[in-house]
């Protein structure tokens, strides 16, 4: 048999298969080449923002101290109001201009909607379930409603004066009783315990059983904070995500996590198990009722899990804990640092309440250089010193410079409200400043926003002040205030803790003397 011709023919196809499978590599190499060089083309037009000399691989860590508000604010001086830094493997902008924060969080406030979900944040918040770091959608918006509609309006922060007055007066008498002493106290410890107090019976109805549970739920509330602003691998290496368990990251947010969750577990069932009983019945008004008959009605378009349940609540108590506590104690700070405006404050307070048993609400709206000096603390001491970093959703235009999609923002508040181009004489404690002055915390002026603006804002604007004005006003009413061992006020400790909430590193110590309360006409 002749195997010739189908040799030939076998040859033939080889020669066909060989060829076409060239041409498919040929045709793929240039496809593949063609859209590098489109990519790098696209790069190279990209007019992206001024950025320093980064390190391989690590980027700009380096560039980052240990309080990173203030390393920004530095690299922003040399740099721009708006530069691109690349934090390990995120491309990161940092903004300290006040019109450029206004084009994020106003002009193009959905495209920089989202908010980056940390390691920290899906630890402590359920995976994210809560309205500080869940993405922006159709979950979001029901859990903002829930918050600005129910939760925390106006009529509700109102209703909650008695808690806020009976709470007060346990702490005055807690401190009049070192004052008979001549007893140094810890308040900043104890302005974090009374935080806990106020929060947890506006949330659960009732009190905390005993002062150890009251300080361990302060402690967590702080060291939560604190992890929101730790590094992480995970964050900036995700392939180096397992290096958290080495540095014992991971198992430190674990025990927070759970410390918290138990609390939570506690007061939930707790509450539950009133509903059987006739005695000790929660406060209607308490959050945890409110979310329990929503959850009943099944009024939302949401489900409200047991999930959902509890990082609602979490975001008011560790939110609503450190932040108020942290704002009254620099505020005091500040004034004993300042004893002019500590002595023009307190003549105010005693003043307007007069020959009163106490300080009520009506007292506090007549109290104009308190409120001064609230809002001086909020724009020297920011309670968050840039706000929780937001991430573009799509590529956009800042200014005159090109933002790509998946970019992490963070607009430095502690520098934009420390600019002296903004404010006159910026790093000094003026709240004089404030007076007859229209500018305000609540998102529309955007040299001033302590609680962030747009739809990613703070919703408990007016809880948390309501409550620091009526803390700090008794604290002036009732007490003069002295450092321990008659130390210089000018030598006082100023230094700063960072984490999600800026606070003071150190907590505050005085010396309470009862005020002779000489009331004046």
């Amino acid at each position: 048999m002749d195997l010739t011709p189908l040799l030939q023919q076998w040859c033939q196809e080889l020669n066909k298969t060989i060829s076409i499978s060239s041409f498919l590599f040929s045709s793929l190499l240039l496809i593949l080449l063609l859209i590098a060089l489109n990519f790098f083309e696209g790069s190279r037009k990209l007019n992206l923002p001024p950025s320093p000399l980064r390190l391989p691989v690590i980027g700009h860590l380096h560039l980052l101290g240990r309080l990173p508000h203030q390393s920004f604010r530095n690299l922003s001086q040399a740099y721009g109001p708006i530069l691109l830094l690349h934090l390990g493997r995120a491309p990161t902008l940092v903004v300290t201009s006040a019109e450029i924060a206004k084009e994020v969080m106003k002009t193009q406030d959905v495209t920089f909607s989202n908010r980056v979900q940390t390691r920290a944040a899906k630890s402590l918040a359920y995976g994210c379930r809560d309205l500080a770091f869940s993405p922006h959608g159709e979950y979001w918006r029901q859990l903002r409603k829930i918050c600005v509609s129910q939760l925390l309006t106006l009529n509700r922060v109102q209703s909650f004066h008695s808690v806020r007055e009976e709470e007060v007066a346990g702490f005055i008498e807690k401190i009049r009783g070192a004052s008979l002493t001549g007893a140094p106290i810890n308040l900043g410890e104890m302005l974090v315990g009374l935080s806990s107090s106020i929060i947890s019976r506006c949330i659960l109805g009732r009190k905390y059983e005993g002062e150890v549970n009251k300080k361990r739920f302060g402690e967590l509330s702080r060291t939560a904070m604190e992890q929101m602003g730790e590094f992480c691998f995970l964050d900036f290496f995700p392939s180096l995500g397992w290096m958290d368990i080495l540095t014992g990251f991971v198992k430190r947010l674990n025990d927070t996590s759970e410390g918290l969750d138990a609390f939570l577990d506690e007061f939930i069932e707790g509450h539950r198990s009133s509903k059987t009983t006739k005695n000790d019945q929660p406060d209607k008004e308490c959050f945890i009722e409110i979310l329990l008959q929503l959850q009943k009605e099944g009024t939302m378009a949401m489900d409200i899990t047991e999930d959902s349940f509890k990082a609602i609540l979490l975001d008011m108590f560790v939110g609503g804990t450190d932040t108020s506590s942290a704002t009254m104690e620099w505020a005091m700070t500040e004034l004993m640092k300042n004893p002019t405006k500590m002595k023009k404050a307190q003549e105010e307070v005693r003043r307007v309440v007069g020959k009163k048993s106490g300080v009520d609400q009506d007292n506090i709206d007549q109290m104009d250089y308190l409120k001064c000096v609230v809002k001086e603390t909020l724009r020297l001491h920011p309670p968050v010193p840039f706000l929780i970093p937001r991430e573009s959703t799509e590529s956009t235009k800042l200014g005159s410079y090109d933002v790509r999609p998946k970019t992490r923002v963070f607009i430095n508040v502690w520098a934009i409200q420390r600019d002296p181009s903004l404010w006159d004489r910026p790093e000094d404690f003026l709240p004089e400043r404030f007076a007859n002055n229209p500018i305000d915390f609540r998102g529309n002026d955007f040299q001033f926003l302590p609680f962030g603006a747009g739809r990613r804002g703070c919703p408990g604007i007016s809880f948390g002040v309501t409550e620091v004005e009526h803390v700090l006003a008794n604290l002036l009413y009732w007490f003069d205030w002295k450092l321990l061992g008659g130390a210089d006020a000018k030598d006082l400790d100023m230094s700063e803790a960072y984490g999600i909430a800026l606070h003071k590193k150190i907590y505050l110590q005085l010396v309470p003397a009862m005020h002779t309360l000489e009331f004046l006409n």
